[in-house]
């Protein structure tokens, strides 16, 4: 059969290990899956399709150190999810039985209890059988902070198969956010990730295992299998079975681009996963280690864990190439025995990855090996859509190498001109509270008496508001938008939450973020939950406006607030001032993110949850809390808090980019990451902006009602639900006609409010940027930049404005890393920062 794509040059940094116990492990597995019932008679697999997926192999090089007995056990657990997805499809997906699927799922949990001596039912077939014999043999080796996340993760895997179910019935391809996500859930590998720690005996501590780093750690991981599976598995999914749930599928539907330039592009995007997964190893472990006082012993905990994800992701690289399973020539290299030729990693005749025997070795240094073949690949062209064209830097596109370097290369501060705005196609309509004028002049008073718009004492430059640039501002219009019904109490309320939210976080990179004072800012983070009382206790005394501002909101709004819900208020905020340590992080490295890891921070940054998490409080017990953990509500929250994210960005780019020197930008993320112009990364983030809006109108309109239906909810339930997504159409509306008819972010507001300050800064990236060494630039490969976009309804193009993009082989290229700084040319990071905020 031919291939529909030439695979492309993946980013392997480690080479692939075989354990020595392959053979016993195999002959395990065969054993014990006819013992299950899932070979001959299951109706699914037979001796030979056993063999051909040589799941041993699989596994012998996903976890090359592990003991004879954890191996065997390992590649038990695979063989049961493999036959349990081929089981789904035929006998649920193939027949689009999504009721029967139900049933067959809502079984599955009553073989995993949390107590391994608590009776299980009877199993009625092979998948059943196969859990409760797994389940029994590998949860007494664990702690139970593991088997609650393990079975999690299993849940997930399983019942996330009703999403591939429900799109293969509606036909429906997913958009790239809704896809990655989903994927995680129904890829399985946060389940394999927690299986590394049973196989590694590397179980991650309770105290570090809800954390950012590990989190992002399991989640990058994740990524890189699956979009890997997507690019050797596209043959057999889309062509053969019809499956809509491939990543290179939805890259071809979102980019309007080739199967070859999506396979690139998927490729692209599995770099910039595994590169965030070092960028965490080496920036954010050390840091939680310390702030945690982690002992050694744990250390070496996480440390084993962190070897294992990379044992799993160069060892599934090499199985993919191997497997008759998947598109690789037919699985040629079988025919080594297992064997990985020196140099190669296995990989076949015409294909390649980035490991070599003699590169520099260990996690995040392939960057520093740039005399390697490809290494330094050009950055690839731009081709429809703001896709990259198929074959312009090779069949390997872009470098990882180009890449890790382009992302810390940004020059801050340079002229874009204003901002450039699609046309923004919302069909909900705005109304705003009557109150409106009045709480503009309260808000104002407020923030007086807070000191917000003073300077703080001791601090110099942190006047960052006066009286007049808050009217600019203009909150409240926000807040009369979000909540139209509210009184006059409740809109004061509102706007003042808005006011100090996005005053905060000017404050945040202007106070820290230019002297890069770090501990300064988590300091402050670590004083705000003193007053956030969950138990009413009172509050010490404020020092300064961050602290008053936030000590009164909090009083005037969690007092009628059960603990449990104060409890769940103060961690939305907590998480929005996470967030912005998070930002803090990417300035002091000059990073502009991952724009996975950016898209899902983003929500944060914005105060997305907190808003929201407002409306879910009024709704008291009428909704059972698991209905807010369910994935069609998460996604409908996610779609509505990315539209508004990227709505600001694209309303604060000459803000941020160009007067406040910011990394944390939609369109920049997209200009860096597909290396295209300023009108071309606005057409895909408002792209990708409008197929959020039509994932939220879509689960609204189809995924609520059987949700409503599988949680059996009451009346009183549903209209509740019903009314929270006219909330959230209000906050969408509210927070539009707050970007358009504010004054923040227009030219003239811009100059008004930075004045000579923003010549200054202008003034010291362009000498950045004149100061570039040529010596240690990437070797230029011509991008052809696109047309400016024809003015339309669709996009309004502001006149003459320069493109920000980083130009082909303009990006400083050296050593990365903590400590290496010295070695590097100058660059523009030395200029002082400004800051994101959460309004924009």
């Amino acid at each position: 059969m031919t291939q529909p794509f030439e695979l492309p040059s993946f980013y392997v940094p480690h080479p692939a290990r075989l354990n020595p116990h392959l053979d016993e492990a195999r002959a395990h597995s065969t054993v014990w899956a006819r013992e299950m019932g899932m070979l001959e008679g299951s109706g699914i697999w037979d001796q030979a399709d056993l063999d051909a997926h040589d799941y041993g192999l699989l596994c012998a090089y996903t976890h090359p150190d592990a003991s004879a007995e954890a191996l065997s056990l390992v590649t038990d657990w695979y063989v049961w999810v493999f036959f349990f997805d081929d089981h789904f499809l035929d006998m649920y997906k193939r027949t689009n039985d999504r009721e029967a699927g139900k049933a067959h799922l809502d079984r599955l949990p009553l073989f995993m209890p949390a107590d391994p001596t608590t009776p299980v039912p009877e199993p009625e077939n092979p998948v059943e059988a196969g859990l409760a014999d797994l389940w029994r043999r590998t949860v007494p080796a664990m702690g139970g902070d593991w088997r609650i996340r393990f079975a999690e993760s299993t849940r997930n895997l399983l019942n996330e198969s009703l999403w591939e179910l429900a799109n293969i019935d509606a036909g429906r391809v997913a958009n790239p956010v809704e896809y990655i996500e989903m994927r995680r859930k129904v890829g399985g590998a946060p389940w394999s990730a927690q299986l590394v720690e049973y196989a590694a005996g590397a179980e991650v501590p309770k105290e570090v295992s809800g954390s950012r780093a590990l989190r992002v750690l399991m989640d990058a991981f994740a990524d890189g299998v699956h979009l890997r599976n997507d690019i050797f598995s596209y043959q057999r999914e889309v062509e053969d079975e019809g499956e809509l749930s491939n990543g290179i599928l939805v890259l071809e539907k979102f980019l309007e681009c080739s199967t070859q330039e999506a396979a690139e592009a998927v490729n692209d995007l599995l770099t910039s996963r595994l590169q965030q997964f070092e960028n965490t190893v080496f920036t954010e472990l050390p840091v939680l280690f310390a702030e945690t006082g982690l002992g050694p012993e744990d250390r070496a905990r996480v440390m084993a864990y962190v070897k294992g994800l990379q044992d799993w992701q160069s060892g599934g690289h090499e199985w993919h190439m191997r497997s008759s399973r998947y598109m690789n020539g037919g699985g040629a290299a079988a025919g080594s025995g297992g064997r990985v030729a020196a140099g190669t990693g296995g990989a076949l005749p015409g294909t390649g990855n980035w490991w070599d025997p003699f590169a520099i070795g260990g996690v995040g240094t392939s960057a520093l090996d740039i005399l390697r073949s490809g290494a330094m690949g050009g950055a690839p062209a731009v081709g429809s859509g703001g896709a990259p064209a198929a074959g312009a830097a090779g069949a390997g596109g872009v470098g990882p190498a180009v890449r890790r370097a382009r992302s810390h290369g940004h020059v801050p501060f340079r002229p874009v001109g204003p901002s450039r705005l699609p046309e923004f196609k919302l069909p909900f309509t705005a109304t705003l509270s009557p109150h409106l004028d009045g709480a503009r002049e309260r808000v104002i008073e407020w923030a007086e008496r807070m000191g917000m718009l003073e300077e703080q004492p001791g601090i110099p430059g942190s006047g960052i508001w006066d009286a007049e640039s808050m009217r600019d501002y203009d909150l409240p219009l926000c807040a009369a938008g979000i909540h139209p019904d509210a009184n006059a109490d409740q809109l004061d309320v509102s706007s003042a939450w808005l006011a100090w939210g996005t005053w905060a976080d000017d404050y945040y990179p202007v106070v820290f973020g230019r002297t890069r004072d770090l501990a300064g800012a988590k300091l402050a983070n670590e004083r705000l939950p003193l007053f956030m009382p969950v138990d009413g206790s009172p509050a010490p005394e404020p020092a300064n406006a961050l602290e008053r501002g936030l000590a009164d909101i909090w009083e005037r709004t969690a007092g009628p607030m059960t603990a449990d819900a104060r409890r769940r208020f103060r961690k939305a905020i907590e998480d929005m001032t996470a967030s912005w340590i998070w930002e803090l992080n990417n300035q002091v490295q000059n990073r502009i993110p991952d724009p996975v890891d950016y898209l899902e921070m983003r929500r944060a940054t914005f105060g997305s949850d907190l808003t929201m998490s407002l409306c879910r409080l009024a709704h008291g017990q009428v909704v059972p809390p698991g209905v807010y953990e369910h994935g069609s509500m998460r996604s409908l929250e996610n779609s509505a808090a990315d539209y508004a994210c990227m709505m600001n960005d694209l309303f604060s780019y000459q803000k941020e980019v160009e007067y406040e020197g910011e990394v944390h930008n939609a369109v920049l993320v997209v200009q860096n990451f597909f290396n295209c112009d300023y009108p071309s990364a606005v057409r895909i983030v408002d792209d990708l902006m409008h197929s959020r809006l039509d994932q939220f109108q879509h689960v609204a309109a189809k995924e609520l009602p059987v949700l409503y239906d599988d949680f059996a909810l009451e009346p009183a339930a549903r209209e509740m639900l019903d009314g929270y997504v006219k909330e959230l159409e209000n906050w969408l509306a509210g927070i539009l006609v707050w970007h358009r008819d504010c004054r923040r972010y227009r030219e003239e507001d811009l100059l008004r409010h930075f004045g000579e300050q923003r010549e200054l800064r202008a003034g010291a990236g362009r000498a950045a940027e004149a100061r570039a060494v040529p010596a240690f630039r990437a070797p230029a490969a011509p991008v052809p930049a696109l047309p400016a976009p024809v003015v339309s309804a669709r996009v309004v193009s502001a006149p003459k404005a320069p493109s920000g993009a980083v130009p082909a082989g303009g990006v400083p290229v050296g050593p990365t890393g903590l400590g290496t700084a010295s070695l590097r040319p100058p660059l523009a990071g030395a200029a002082p920062a400004g800051g994101a905020v959460a309004l924009g």
